[in-house]
């Protein structure tokens, strides 16, 4: 998720976004970019309906009057698609912003037995040094037999933290300037019916640590003047996953159960474990395919010792930076989160090229050092939808959000936000 926009209270930030141009790329090679898993009789007459449908490069050909080649060739596994979204901004907290933000998608094997395989990454660089290279992946081998799971980040990171708790204010804000890397991955094997269970490795590693306030902060008294911290552990993780292609789900539902367990034997500073819970429902409610209904759970618990500063379950720190749109990435720490979101999505244009969102969600953590939930913080928007590839059902998605104390952002996202 790329927050162009926050208002701050008295920072308030005014996005610009100067050029979008969005490109939609097919590599040369057999293909297969259908978006569910059907029989071969299904798959042909879901590949059929493809050709009725417009993405964005077809529409800039025909306004362009350049001919495209018509799709002949059988879909089959080994096509690359891409989604390539460059854009350049401004805020008054980050100063200038340029990001290109890349969705590869692909087949592994045949489509009626395999999910589709996803490779995100969204570079960015801004002026007031803030450098962003994460890659995420999602890869599925053949008859989905193995799903791996990647989450690899480097960061030179200086933001915005807002102290511990539910009830913190815009005016508690402390710039907090660090460099972090990120290594998380994970094999799951195929168990039983869309059921995977497998381990992996989790680090975060921050470091550079400086904060620029003048009075005594929540982080200060916390992490109790690092300036450095290293979380590193073993993953357990269990999930139930009948989505087919993660870019847009459609009549599916997902959940999943994380254990992380850091130990100092690997590297860790302390001793400490988490759960991670996350539940998503997709509920088709017409025959217009892109009319869902979508519910999302996201939810995180600590315990067993004392976490990091910033390793603390965070706003927007879910694994694509998308939870609690309406508010800035960090808005809300604390040692456990709880997060619930719906969104009602519907096509616009009868081609599929353009749809809406509309959206609510909520978040709470418990008011440090308490351990108990008292304030909830809702958040609520529209959105809309430019189909940036009909192959892999990518989107480019564009929302507006806003929250309590006058904060509000636009949010940009490739694929839908869950």
């Amino acid at each position: 998720m790329l927050l162009i926009e926050t208002n701050l209270a008295k920072r308030i930030a005014v996005s610009l976004i100067l050029a979008i141009p969005a490109y939609c790329l097919q590599a040369q090679s057999d293909s297969s970019a259908t978006l569910h898993q059907h029989k071969h009789k299904a798959n042909r007459k879901i590949n059929d309906s493809l050709y009725k449908q417009e993405d964005f490069t077809d529409v800039a050909f025909k306004f362009l009057h350049i001919k495209i080649k018509p799709d002949t060739a059988k879909l089959k596994p080994g096509k690359l698609y891409l989604a390539v979204f460059p854009a350049v901004g401004y805020t008054t907290v980050n100063s200038g912003t340029a990001t290109v933000a890349m969705n590869a998608s692909f087949y592994t094997a045949k489509l009626d037995s395999t999910n589709l395989s996803t490779i995100l990454t969204y570079p960015l660089y801004s002026l007031n040094h803030q450098i962003m290279l994460p890659i995420i992946s999602s890869i599925w081998t053949k008859k989905n037999d193995i799903n791996f799971l990647g989450d690899w980040r480097i960061y030179k990171y200086p933001s915005y933290t807002y102290g511990l708790g539910g009830n913190s204010s815009f005016s508690d804000a402390d710039m907090l300037n660090y460099s972090y890397i990120k290594v998380y991955q994970e094999a799951l094997k195929h168990l039983a019916n869309n059921l995977y269970g497998g381990i992996g490795y989790s680090l975060d590693y921050h470091f550079n640590i400086s904060e620029t306030s003048t009075p005594v902060s929540d982080y200060d008294q916390y992490n109790e003047g690092a300036t450095k911290t290293i979380s590193s552990g073993l993953i357990a993780h269990l999930k139930y996953d009948s989505r087919t292609n993660i870019n847009n789900p459609k009549d599916a539902f997902f959940a999943s159960v994380t254990y992380r367990y850091n130990s100092t034997m690997l590297g860790s500073d302390n001793d400490w474990q988490s759960v991670q819970l996350e539940m998503r429902k997709y509920i088709k409610i017409s025959s217009n395919p892109n009319n869902v209904l979508a519910f999302w759970s996201w939810n995180t618990f600590t315990f067993g010792g004392k976490v990091p500063y910033l390793d603390l379950p965070s706003t927007g720190w879910d694994t694509y930076a998308n939870s609690g749109r309406g508010y800035i990435q960090g808005r809300f720490r604390g040692t456990s989160l709880m997060y619930l979101e719906t969104e009602y999505r519907f096509g616009i244009t009868h081609n599929g090229l353009i749809g809406g969102v509309i959206f609510a969600n909520s978040q709470v953590v418990p008011n440090w050092p308490s351990d108990k939930f008292k304030t909830i913080n809702p958040g609520e928007g529209i959105g809309l939808r430019i189909k940036l590839n009909r192959y892999s059902d990518t989107n480019l998605c564009i929302d507006y959000g806003f929250g309590n104390e006058g904060s509000k952002g636009i949010f940009f996202n490739l694929g839908e936000v869950f």
